[in-house]
């Protein structure tokens, strides 16, 4: 099997990448798409969903698409086969990580009865010391804890902190504390000390109003912790809250070992190796789920990119990656950049990002290049960033679509890209967060909902299976969707990978200012020759 063949050939060094990607000869019936015109005309809707139903079928045989499952490797069977059909000579890169199985379970079991979502709602703790497994189903006690509106100072409350927070608490009972003042470890040994069968630490959603659903990783010295502990999210525990002395069950069950996870790439023969395009996207899923909007929508859209690029012979070499372990901290693509000498990272110009590109409730998303949004640290992006974010944009005006700016917190696969200064830049629809009343004015979909409601969810897939009847209801009378992929998003932001692609392929000079000699096809030659692009 070709599984076999190229993962028997992995790289001893990923200085191996550039000598040994190269593509075959093209099928002569594949026209030669060297413009933005002709590629956003042969990248199709219905060429990417064609990916995303392979996608499905494989969740469908394995029961997901996870990393370290037999679903990821099938998954990477499915992009080598399809890049190989079309002439490339795909390279696998092998990497261990730490693989955790989870099973943990947070459930508010009566009055009003609730299941939390793993990984959405809450997480369990990563204690330095140990991550205690058990299960507790018991009265919920509140301790300690202060709501404040969002407008209000800081909370830093010290909910659990002190034995005396304690007082009276009934033994048995699951504890609920709020983040703030001492360190995780202290709260939840000070619950168990006190008799808590089990512990639940809320965020306290202050620190960062916009950040209501962020979930942390409880980390610290837990020595002689033995009850169930998580970390919800502020909304979570407010939920919880809201009802004391309901009966709630923690679990905390998981499995780690060490299991193995690739990267694919595939790369143009033609190009300056010197002044390499790099454009990713992962090809994992979370546990339990087909991972299509994430990350299904971009590893399906580059892939179509690629295959109609098939006879393309562009200025700068183009190298085309789909990363594993994304999900469990973005270790494939950590891997690969921190595997690479100084000079291979030199030779990346830059690196375009496609992770969740057709989310049910969408926003038109760029990353924030340029920080005109405030929100990235001084010196956190490199430049020729903003260049970058300046193409999509250009395409959405060319287009006739809305877009705006999307945090550029090296929350995905660019995040090791930006971190050792390669300019970077990308495209999100959204996950989580919920749309404003602003974005739907410009989009349409329902406002106060997730833009991806099944973010992280067993419902991210073609089939609707899980979906919530009522809200989807809402948002089909908005948008043709197909399961939890909206088909108009996913064909305009297709079409925006295939332009940003093209257009850097064929000249980098206003991101790094290295000029290429040849037509560029108006394909980017410069920013006015972009305008013009669909011209020859």
């Amino acid at each position: 099997m070709l599984k076999r063949k190229t993962r028997t050939a992995a790289f001893v060094a990923v200085g191996a990448v550039a000598a040994s990607l190269a593509i075959a000869s093209p099928a002569l019936a594949v026209p030669n798409n060297n413009s933005a015109k002709k590629l956003t005309k042969a990248v199709t809707l219905e060429g990417v969903m064609d990916h995303l139903q392979a996608f499905q079928a494989i969740a469908d045989e394995h029961g997901d698409r996870a990393a370290g499952r037999p679903g990821y490797e099938a998954s990477v069977d499915y992009v080598v086969d399809q890049l190989t059909d079309a002439g490339y000579s795909p390279v696998v890169q092998d990497f261990e990580f730490p693989y955790f199985d989870e099973n943990n379970a947070l459930v508010r079991v009566s009055p009003n009865p609730r299941t939390f979502i793993d990984g959405t709602d809450f997480l369990r703790n990563r204690f330095d010391s140990g991550s205690p497994e058990g299960t507790a189903t018991a009265p919920l006690v509140p301790v300690g804890i202060v709501l404040v509106d969002e407008d209000d100072p800081p909370n830093s409350n010290s909910s659990g902190c002190e034995a005396a927070d304690f007082a009276g608490f009934p033994v048995g009972s699951i504890a609920l504390m709020q983040r703030g003042t001492c360190g995780f470890a202290v709260k939840a040994l000070n619950a168990e000390a006190a008799g808590a069968a089990g512990a639940i630490i809320m965020n306290e959603g202050q620190s960062i109003p916009t950040d209501r659903e962020g979930l942390l990783n409880m980390i610290g010295d837990a020595t002689g912790l033995t009850i169930p502990t998580v970390f919800v999210t502020a909304d979570a525990g407010e939920d919880l809250n809201s009802t004391p002395g309901a009966i709630v069950t923690v679990t905390v069950d998981y499995d780690e070992e060490i299991r193995t996870a690739w990267n694919v790439f595939a790369e143009t023969q033609a190009g300056n190796d010197d002044n390499v395009v790099m454009a990713g996207a992962h090809l994992d899923g979370v546990q339990d789920g087909a991972g299509i909007n994430d990350n299904g929508s971009g590893s399906a859209a580059l892939l179509e990119t690629a295959i109609q690029m098939q006879k393309v012979k562009p200025n700068n070499t183009v190298r085309f990656a789909w990363w594993g372990a994304e999900e469990e901290g973005l270790l494939g693509s950590e891997y690969y950049v921190e595997n690479l000498s100084e000079q291979e990272r030199g030779d990346i110009a830059l690196y375009l990002n496609f992770d969740m590109i057709g989310s049910p409730n969408y926003m038109f998303g760029i990353y924030d290049g340029d920080n005109s949004g405030g929100t990235a640290a001084p010196g956190f992006i490199p430049e020729g960033s903003a260049q970058i974010e300046d193409v999509f944009e250009a395409y959405y005006d060319s287009v006739g679509e809305p877009y705006q700016d999307t945090d550029f917190s090296g929350r995905s696969d660019y995040g090791p890209f930006i971190a050792v200064d390669i300019p970077a830049g990308g495209l999100f629809t959204g996950a989580e967060d919920k749309k404003t009343v602003d974005e739907a004015a410009l989009y349409g979909g329902v406002i106060d909902a997730a833009y991806d409601p099944c973010y992280h969810q067993p419902c991210d897939n073609l089939t609707g299976a899980g979906q919530d009847v009522t809200l989807y209801d809402l948002l089909r009378a908005e948008y043709d969707l197909e399961g939890n992929v909206n088909l108009h998003a996913l064909d305009v932001n297709s079409d925006a990978v295939a332009t940003a692609v093209i257009t850097f392929a064929f000249d980098t000079s206003t991101v790094n200012g290295v000029s290429a000699p040849g037509k560029s096809h108006g394909a980017g030659k410069s920013m006015d020759a972009f305008k013009n692009r669909f011209a020859g």
